[in-house]
């Protein structure tokens, strides 16, 4: 039987309770498939830094380095540790020693769900620059606590980075509807988004067959509530595509529903699949959290992973429990109800 290792790192919070229940859709999946995934846990997360002083143990990318995917909760816990050093002490090191370089997250409604757009039916892949960009962490800051205080924050833009994500766009967009749009802020920032535009133009003789359009941040984001149904692929720098795909995440009914996965398109490490919310400490250890950004997250993992007809049971179990309601209304269902009724819809 062919068997897959997956690194499982719950988190914080709400982050237990989804991850819990994506695994048990996931392992349902991967039993009527006729696959295995055989899950080890880890506790990195704030409680681990409280006890330890670190996000994660130091030998920690190397031991998630064998395996073949990693399936996150969430990870903060703002009011004792500071979101700085839970995002740099886990997420970022993740995403960039295992070359994630793609952030991968798909918007639209599910059946049932209402957004709060009078808009059509919409289908956007947002593709998010992963490693480099505005969250490359170059900078400093000097004189601190003084009335010179200086603060320096360098954003990262490499002709090898920008080159390989927004092919990684042009690809995606030619297994869809062949539409890609490039968001940058060219008119203000007249190095790094110039040399972004340039990239775009150069590559785009490459794809003949790909309809590329520019855009300004500001213009996409107005594009995004008025008339997300003129979009298909959208690719961003890191900061922009962060920006960007929250509000996608809006227009699709919330954070509930916002999947998104860490590719490393060369498979040279293990790739990294996420819901978008955060660990929501208001609701943590409610029962309310809804699952089914975590479950359609490893759904992307599960098609990473190889197994599409697996992944698209799955999707269509969580579209199915949505068209009868469940899951739909944030706070309504409890994350046993949702995940029950996902299960139902696999059986």
């Amino acid at each position: 039987m062919k068997t897959h290792s997956i690194a499982l790192i719950p988190g914080d919070g709400i982050g237990t309770d989804v991850t819990s229940a994506a695994w048990d859709v996931l392992q349902t999946a991967a039993h009527r498939e006729g696959f295995e995934l055989k899950g080890e846990s880890f506790p990195w997360s704030c409680a681990f830094y409280r006890q330890t002083g670190a996000m994660m143990p130091a030998d920690g990318i190397e031991t998630l380095r064998r395996f073949d995917a990693i399936l996150l909760g969430a990870v903060g816990w703002p009011a004792e540790v500071p979101d700085s050093v839970s995002l740099h002490g886990l997420l970022l090191p993740i995403r960039k020693a295992f070359v994630q370089y793609a952030n991968i997250r798909p918007h639209r409604l599910l059946p049932g769900v209402e957004g709060p757009l009078r808009a059509g039916e919409f289908d956007i892949l947002c593709i998010r620059e992963n490693t480099e960009g505005e969250y490359s962490g170059a900078g400093g800051r000097v004189h601190q606590g003084t009335a010179d205080e200086v603060a320096v924050e360098t954003s990262i833009f490499t002709r090898a980075g920008v080159e390989r994500i927004l092919r990684f766009g042009f690809e995606e967009a030619r297994k869809r509807r062949g539409k890609l749009a490039s968001v940058t802020k060219s008119n203000a920032q007249k190095y790094s988004m110039v040399f972004w535009d340039e990239i775009t133009a150069r590559l785009a003789a490459d794809y003949p067959d790909v309809e590329v359009t520019s855009y300004h941040i500001d213009a996409m984001a107005a594009r995004m509530v008025m008339a997300p149904e003129s979009l298909d692929v959208v690719v961003a720098s890191n900061l922009f595509g962060d920006i960007l795909t929250d509000l996608g995440a809006a227009i699709q009914g919330g954070l509930g529903f916002a999947a998104s996965a860490n590719i490393n398109p060369d498979r040279t490490g293990p790739s990294m699949f996420e819901p978008v919310h955060g660990s929501a400490p208001d609701i943590a250890h409610l029962g309310i959290a809804n699952p089914i950004a975590a479950i359609w997250s490893g759904a992307l993992m599960l098609e990473h992973l190889g197994e599409a007809k697996a992944a698209a049971s799955v999707m269509r179990a969580v579209e199915g429990a949505t068209r009868r309601g469940i899951g739909t209304v944030p706070g309504r269902d409890r994350t046993g109800a949702i995940t029950a009724a996902v299960l139902d819809e696999l059986a």
